[in-house]
């Protein structure tokens, strides 16, 4: 039964979601208490996507790590086998050193466990004890009273190609294994760029504007990297192009997709043209889009 101090859903911004597995039920055919621990920290995850920050790299620029102080947990109801959950997390208090969150797994609008954790900003080498860095401060404060997490800029390539170049080089080359040579084309030198970078600086996405033919755009090269996948990032980037596009004066947008990221396209509002096919040895499908 839920109390005025139960948390609800509107007093947060951030929620992941999950459907309880055959395996995280006990012999009550309920979820095992502890298991809830486990879905509180899978949605750090999350959060830290929804920061637009790869966790690891972010803290090692930063100079320190996180690491849990407190956690606790408090019972309302239980979830069972294939219940659809949200489990909400909140920046509660960050202070000198220690931040605090506060978390709550919800069944549409019931509350079933709600959460404390603590976590103390520390050097990684000898776990003593940090002041929390003033852009992590400023970035997890921002992102609680809704503002965004990250920037996108659209630019030539002598302007942003540094900074392309190593996401196109970790997205294509390293993780699909394109062969560098397919990557790299003389059209950089005069397409349009964009570039998406969180509030550290840190480059995520790039994505590129040519034009096909008159009055006609091209939009390739596509890159978010993988730690910040999901996170809003690869549809702001692909607005920026469009309205690069409209502003131009191109009457319609085409793009060779590949095949796992139609779906994306689609809810961009481009539609397939043509039959499949490879390239780079990929399955990719044209698709255009009216502007």
């Amino acid at each position: 039964m839920a109390t005025d101090t139960t948390p609800r859903r509107g007093d947060f911004r951030f929620f992941d979601r999950l459907r309880v597995r055959w395996a995280e039920i006990d012999a009550q055919k309920i979820v095992f208490n502890a298991h809830y621990l486990m879905y509180f920290d899978t949605a750090v995850a999350g959060y830290w996507r929804a920061l637009a920050l790869p966790y690891a790299e972010a803290m090692e620029q930063l100079g320190g790590d996180l690491y849990v102080k407190k956690a606790t947990l408090e019972y309302h109801a239980s979830a069972r086998y294939v219940d659809l959950l949200d489990v909400a997390r909140r920046g509660e208090r960050i202070g000198t050193s220690s931040m605090r969150f506060v978390g709550c797994v919800f069944r549409q609008d019931e509350p079933l466990v709600d959460c404390e954790l603590v976590y103390v900003f520390a050097d990684p080498h000898t776990q003593t004890s940090k002041p929390v860095p003033v852009p992590l401060r400023t970035l997890l404060e921002g992102f609680e009273a809704g503002r965004p997490t990250f920037d996108v800029r659209v630019g030539r390539w002598g302007e942003l190609g540094e900074a392309a170049r190593a996401i196109r080089t970790e997205v294509f080359v390293g993780e699909q294994r394109i062969p560098a040579e397919l990557e790299w084309d003389a059209a950089d030198a005069d397409a349009l760029h964009a570039l998406v970078s969180n509030h550290l600086g840190m480059p995520l996405a790039t994505g590129r504007l040519m034009s096909a033919e008159p009055g006609v755009g091209k939009i390739g090269r596509m890159a978010v990297r993988q730690a910040v996948r999901g996170s809003g990032i690869g549809e702001a980037m692909l607005a920026s192009l469009l309205d690069a596009a409209r502003g131009r004066g191109d009457r319609e947008v085409r793009l060779n997709a590949q095949r796992s990221a139609e779906g994306f396209y689609r809810r961009a509002g481009f539609a397939a043209h043509g039959a499949p096919f490879e390239e780079a040895g990929i399955p990719h499908i044209e698709m255009r889009r009216a502007l």
